[in-house]
């Protein structure tokens, strides 16, 4: 497949992000939780619907020549690029148990769709180890980079499911960035924004699932 990499990769976050900070691609995102019978993480299922820029790019880099699609084999590639590109990032999944942080497994497959001009992606995660939903766990899908924006509209957007998730509460936390930055102005450098490994300020604005149990 003609330059199947190059545009892909370079833009999904594989760039060192610049002293400003502004993401360059945007993601409507679902994300759903999914508690196995007896209180474990089962899986983590996830929805990416991008922006129309990125998606153009896609096509470009993957799809005939004025041909407004992608064929089967086509999306297959733009799967297979993205699960191979985004594995150095945990494929912008950071998950905690009682602060203490949950490694998870590549995907099997990721699976890339387009229709009505927006590429869509569905995968699945599980913990490399089994982890029970006890006490406090948190799931945040966020670029350390900030150089793609995760956003998620409403609250059911980050959602629980599975014959075990009657027993724990949920609740969507979404930071106030003005506030945020008003309370750690002092740390708020160059340095500290341009951080090719990123910082903590990606998690302190990032929206997050918080699970009781």
């Amino acid at each position: 497949m003609k330059r199947q990499t190059s545009l892909l990769v370079a833009m999904l976050a594989l760039l060192p992000v610049p002293a400003s900070a502004h993401p360059h691609i945007f993601i409507d995102a679902k994300f759903d939780v999914v508690a196995a019978p007896d209180g474990s993480i089962s899986e983590l299922r996830n929805v990416w619907s991008f922006d129309e820029v990125f998606t153009s790019s896609v096509l470009m880099d993957f799809g005939k020549a004025g041909d407004d699609a992608l064929s089967a084999s086509e999306l297959k590639a733009v799967g297979k690029t993205v699960k191979d590109s985004l594995a150095q990032y945990d494929y912008y999944t950071n998950v905690t148990s009682n602060g203490k942080a949950v490694p998870m497994a590549k995907p099997d497959a990721i699976q890339a769709d387009y229709k009505d001009g927006s590429l869509t992606l569905t995968f699945s995660l599980k913990p490399v180890e089994k982890t029970f939903l006890k006490g406090t766990t948190i799931f945040g899908i966020y670029d350390k980079t900030l150089y793609t924006a995760v956003d998620f509209a409403t609250d059911n957007d980050m959602s629980m499911s599975g014959p075990a998730s009657g027993r724990c509460k949920r609740k969507v936390i979404r930071p106030n960035p003005k506030e945020v930055m008003a309370e750690n102005q002092a740390a708020l450098t160059s340095m500290f924004f341009s951080d090719p490994k990123g910082t903590d300020y990606s998690l302190l604005v990032a929206t997050r699932l918080e699970v009781q149990c």
